[in-house]
């Protein structure tokens, strides 16, 4: 537990508190790397931190923009599945923090816009879903808090691979430049 989330005030403050604290533990792994450490692959995976930050931004876009509030456009694609875990000519570290904090500001101001948690979405037809599965607005952001947390772990990893950084010390370190 390397950070508190903060009392919350309902339960929708609740599920957005911890989802950004999980995303906080995130962005936090990238802390003072230039883009050659962020993208190299420390283990024996194909995963960098880079690629990592890259794919919770575009997984909770599709979640909570084409999922809950229904916008296809937000949709992805196979290929957008397999280029979203690196960086792209063009892409670095911090136009990823970027995009992630558009993504998060957008998350907030559509749960915030739905009446309640209640509200049930079918997913979308595809092979890792059962046939006519529907789920809440609740269920979606603890799903995201799950998929950010996972991924927050596999990021701690490959820090502590590069340079054996840990959570705690990026905290403090965080904390120190803010």
């Amino acid at each position: 537990m390397p950070t508190l989330v903060r009392a919350e005030t309902n339960e929708r403050d609740a599920l957005l508190t911890f989802l950004d604290a999980q995303r906080g533990g995130l962005r936090r792994t990238v802390l003072g790397l230039t883009d050659e450490q962020a993208t190299s692959r420390p283990s024996a995976g194909e995963l960098s931190l880079a690629g990592l930050l890259k794919h919770v931004a575009r997984t909770e876009e599709v979640w909570v923009q084409s999922i809950l509030m229904g916008r296809p456009e937000f949709a992805g694609s196979e290929a957008d599945y397999v280029s979203g875990f690196q960086l792209l000519d063009g892409e670095t570290v911090a136009s990823t923090l970027d995009r992630y904090e558009q993504v998060a500001r957008a998350t907030e101001e559509a749960v915030n816009s739905l009446p309640d948690l209640e509200g049930v979405v079918a997913l979308p037809e595809a092979p890792w879903f059962p046939p006519g599965m529907k789920v809440s607005a609740r269920w979606i952001l603890l799903h995201m808090i799950e998929e950010t947390a996972r991924h927050a772990g596999h990021a701690d990893i490959l820090r502590e691979s590069l340079d054996g950084a840990t959570a705690f010390a990026l905290v403090a370190a965080a904390q120190a430049e803010a």
